[in-house]
C-alpha cells in the first residue's frame, strides 16, 4: 500500500470518527434539553450538522445510537468519578457529581430504558461500578470517624445520597425548588463533618477487579450546560 493511500484511508478515519462523536454529542445535549423522545434520527442531524442519512450510516438503528451515547457518558462519568476520589474532598465531588447535567442524562435513560431492553442492560451495569466505587468512598469516611456501618451500611447511604441528588434534578427541569436550597446546607454540614482529609488510597474498578491510582483533577465546570453531557 502507498503511503499515499495509507494517509487517504487515516484522514477518512479521522473523519468517520469526529463523526461519529458529533452525532453522539448532538444526542446527548437534545436529551438533556429537550428529552429522550425528541432525539429522532433527523433532529440529531441537524444539531449535529450533517445529512440525516449518515445518522443511521454510523448507526443502523436508534438503539445503537442511544447505546453509544450511554456508554461514552458512562465511561467519562466513571473516569470523572475516579478523579473526584482522589481529590481533597471527595466526598463534596461526589456530591456535586451527582448533581451535574451527565446525572440529568442518566434520568432521560432510565426513562428510556422501560420502551428498550439493550439500554436496561447498559444502566444495569454501569450503576453497579459506579455505585461500589461511590459506597467505598463512603466507607472509608465513615470509618475514619468511628461511625457503626452496621447501623448505617454505606451502600444504604451511597444510594441515599444519589436519589436525593436525581430527585432534585428532576424537580429542577419541572421548576420545583421547595426545599431545595435547606437540603444543599443539610448535606454540606454532613459532608464538612464526615468528609476525609486524603481519598482512597486505591481505586477499584469493578468491571476487571483492577486496582489504580487516578490523578487529582479539578470537577467538571458546573455552569457549562453541555459539556456536562458528560461525553467524552
Amino acid at each position: 500500500m502507498s503511503s499515499s493511500s495509507s494517509g487517504g484511508q487515516s484522514r477518512v478515519g479521522a473523519r468517520d470518527l469526529e463523526t461519529r462523536r458529533a452525532l453522539i454529542r448532538a444526542t446527548a445535549e437534545i436529551m438533556i434539553d429537550e428529552g429522550y423522545a425528541a432525539a429522532t434520527s433527523r433532529r440529531v442531524a441537524a444539531r449535529a450538522g450533517v445529512r440525516p442519512g449518515l445518522v443511521h450510516y454510523y448507526f443502523p438503528s436508534m438503539d445503537d445510537l442511544f447505546v453509544a451515547v450511554l456508554r461514552a457518558g458512562a465511561e467519562t462519568t466513571l473516569q470523572r468519578q475516579r478523579q473526584a476520589l482522589a481529590g481533597d474532598q471527595p466526598l463534596h465531588a461526589l456530591w456535586r457529581l451527582n448533581s451535574t447535567q451527565g446525572a440529568q442524562l442518566m434520568l432521560e435513560f432510565m426513562a428510556l430504558a422501560n420502551h428498550r431492553k439493550a439500554i436496561r442492560r447498559e444502566i444495569a451495569a454501569y450503576a453497579q461500578r459506579y455505585g461500589d466505587m461511590e459506597a467505598a468512598a463512603l466507607a472509608e469516611a465513615m470509618r475514619a470517624h468511628g461511625v457503626d456501618m452496621t447501623e448505617f451500611p454505606p451502600v444504604v447511604m451511597s444510594m441515599i445520597l444519589t436519589s436525593l441528588a436525581r430527585i432534585m434534578l428532576l424537580e429542577q427541569s419541572l421548576g420545583i425548588d421547595r426545599g431545595h436550597a435547606a437540603v444543599h446546607a443539610f448535606i454540606g454540614r454532613y459532608l464538612d463533618r464526615f468528609e476525609v482529609c486524603s481519598s482512597l488510597d486505591t481505586a477499584v474498578d469493578t468491571a476487571d477487579g483492577t486496582v489504580s491510582t487516578p490523578a487529582p483533577s479539578a470537577p467538571p465546570d458546573a455552569h457549562n450546560r453541555h459539556q456536562q453531557c458528560d461525553i467524552a
